[in-house]
């Protein structure tokens, strides 16, 4: 694998205006805030299932020349979210170890942002679709904790559910901070990134 090898950045989450504020869909927000921190627009992929956009990542100290990414936002709805990543995957020419995945997390509680290299897909159908797919787990995932349902709350109408008032007053804060520990991966890796985000 070459160090030059682009990034593909996969937001997951669903497309369509009544799922745009849903816990599933942080995934879109993080690949959107990206695609406006790297001066790129998301716009529908030809032939694939998905908005993607490209762009170079400049970190400090630099001024260009920066890793590339490619972001992406499958638009197959979540379990089928494989199929348009493995096709991009093939057409940049980006390996496995080069894939990061954002998604939300029940296991992990809202006002956390974790890192993660491969692993089970703790039941997150979106991840389940894109290990299979990929032929692989040995992707990073950017994990954005969204907690347990309260109660009884069914886990699937919980994360198809909208963040709470009180949520969203952080919500622009946490997925800044996702952002920033998917541009940590590629610049320093999952290990660096985890050190850095994962004590605050």
């Amino acid at each position: 694998m070459s160090d030059e090898s682009p990034w593909l950045v996969v937001g997951l989450g669903n497309p369509g205006r009544e799922y745009a504020g849903n816990r599933h869909n942080v995934g879109f927000m993080v690949a959107d805030l990206l695609a406006s921190r790297i001066g790129t627009k998301l716009g529908r992929a030809k032939r694939v299932q998905a908005e993607a956009g490209e762009g170079r990542l400049v970190g400090a100290g630099q001024h260009s020349g920066g890793p590339k990414l490619v972001l992406v936002k499958p638009l197959t709805f979540m379990n089928l979210s494989g199929a348009p990543v493995v096709s991009l995957a093939q057409f940049f020419k980006v390996p496995v170890a080069h894939v990061i995945a954002v998604h939300d997390e029940l296991d992990v509680p809202f006002g956390q942002v974790r890192a993660k290299s491969g692993g089970g897909e703790g039941g997150h159908n979106g991840l389940r679709s894109m290990s299979k797919s990929l032929a692989s787990k040995d992707y990073a995932r950017v994990r954005f904790g969204v907690g347990r349902p309260p109660g009884r709350q069914d886990p699937a109408d919980y994360v198809l559910s909208d963040f709470s008032s009180a949520e969203r007053k952080e919500l622009d804060f946490l997925v800044d901070r996702a952002a920033d520990v998917v541009e940590a991966i590629v610049l320093e890796g999952v290990e660096w990134a985890q050190n850095k985000y994962h004590g605050s």
